[in-house]
């Protein structure tokens, strides 16, 4: 068990004593209780060693050593389950990570919002349509999107499927990987096809050929393969929203005292649900993850000081990630006093800025969506402002797919609100496209390369 764990009366089900916020409520207790037993004799969907190096390296990113680029679907579908949906996901991680790389001139950590991002945290327990209130869609690992009774029922069966889509992700993942799939001596290979017609491909490809003759030199003159670049390591994370889910796969580690989340390697506590006298709060505080927690404009520097206080009391290397989400209009006003509650406190931590959640905006016709400009000027506001601040910007964190959808305006594009209805497919938060994400790499490879 972790030291501040066993010293404080920790166990995997303490966090049933607190409340309990953004949790289904279940008719039948006693398929539940099934369910979660079954789900805690199943083999893990990774493995404790995995988690400790994601750890290491996220310290070398605290150091100014690495960098993090994290970023995924806003919610994974069970549909989304699928080689191809998966592959293209995984290309334009690989791109933008080969694209920071080159600009940013140091390793890229690639963790990916996926294999296991089934749950959503809703502002309302339920939905109103015409006269009709139904439960509100958490997420496929809780019910169905589809407006009936029986699909909004939460179903604890539904925890099995997520967890079996989870580990089938994350298998395919490893398989492409150690393929190959990753080997930045075939960036080739992360090709997507229909970036043969996009503004940015001739961009890509310079940095590509830089990256490939880098690599062939160097390997020539060393007589040997150079590990790093040969095969690149990649994680999941998700938000750990459902406690019930990631109770079932913590597993107590004889030989290394302590508790593990082996559904995940990072998992993530969101906005709503980061109250330090809270279950999800007291849930992280024991697991030896690293872990990542929400800063919103909601929150103030006592809360931040008083997260960073229980859930890294020995302040271990690696352990917090704090992903700031203020807004482009609130982040000159905000970040600077958050940054000054970490350091008061004592903390280390690594700062990553998801430029997503605080620009999130809804047009005329009632449509989410998101501009890209807001998205920019929010990244580069935060790489200023935790220089002036003596802080460091350690990584970004963003909302993604590798699919051509319409649903963020802006980009090289110039995608408008008109453009939104024709390859609109989210079910919760708009993502950026393939393109636009690939751009928005290339602006801060560019704009940040050399400092």
């Amino acid at each position: 068990m972790n030291a501040a764990a066993q010293t404080t009366g920790w166990s995997p089900e303490s966090w049933q004593h607190r409340p309990a916020e953004q949790q289904p409520r279940y008719a039948d207790a006693a398929k539940l209780a099934r369910v979660i037993a079954e789900l805690s004799r199943l083999p893990p969907v990774v493995v404790s060693w995995e988690v400790d190096q994601l750890k290491e390296e996220l310290a070398a990113a605290q150091r100014g050593e690495r960098f993090l680029l994290q970023g995924g679907d806003c919610a994974e579908g069970f549909a989304d389950c699928e080689s191809t949906i998966i592959a293209r996901k995984l290309k334009i991680l690989l791109q933008m990570s080969l694209v920071l790389l080159h600009g940013l001139k140091k390793p890229v950590i690639r963790v990916g919002r996926m294999a296991g991002q089934y749950a959503k945290p809703r502002s309302a327990d339920t939905e109103t349509r015409e006269g009709i209130t139904l439960p509100s869609y958490r997420g496929d690992i809780i019910n169905h999107a589809a407006f009936t009774a029986a699909d909004r029922e939460p179903d604890p069966e539904l925890l099995l499927r997520g967890y079996e889509r989870a580990a089938l992700t994350l298998n395919f993942v490893r398989a492409l990987v150690d393929g190959g799939f990753a080997d930045l001596h075939h960036p080739e290979y992360w090709d997507l096809g229909f970036m043969q017609h996009a503004k940015l491909k001739d961009a890509y490809q310079k940095i590509v050929d830089s990256i490939s003759d880098s690599l062939d030199f160097f390997q020539a003159i060393s007589g040997g393969p150079i590990h790093e670049t040969s095969q690149v390591r990649f994680y999941s994370s998700h938000e750990g929203l459902h406690l019930l889910y990631e109770q079932a796969q913590t597993r107590y580690l004889q030989r290394r005292e302590r508790w593990y989340n082996l559904s995940t390697h990072m998992p993530w506590i969101g906005m709503r649900t980061a109250m330090p006298g809270g279950a999800h709060v007291e849930y992280f505080r024991g697991i030896a993850n690293p872990i990542g927690v929400k800063v919103g404009a909601a929150m103030d520097a006592a809360w931040l000081g008083e997260l960073t206080r229980i859930l890294n009391p020995e302040g271990e290397a690696g352990r917090l990630t704090l992903i700031h989400r203020f807004g482009a209009g609130n982040i000159e006003r905000l970040l600077p006093a958050m940054i000054k509650a970490v350091r008061d406190s004592g903390q280390e931590v690594l700062w990553v800025c998801d430029p997503m959640h605080g620009n999130t905006e809804t047009t005329p016709q009632g449509v989410k969506t998101r501009r890209f400009d807001n998205i920019l000027s929010e990244v580069e506001a935060a790489f200023r402002i935790h220089e002036e601040s003596g802080s460091r910007l350690g990584g970004v964190h963003f909302e993604l797919t590798g699919d051509d959808v319409t649903e963020c305006t802006g980009g090289a594009r110039g995608l408008s609100d008109g453009d939104l209805a024709r390859a609109y497919r989210t079910i919760v938060d708009p993502r950026l496209n393939y393109e636009q994400a690939l751009e928005l790499a290339m602006l801060i490879a560019r704009h940040r390369g050399g400092r």
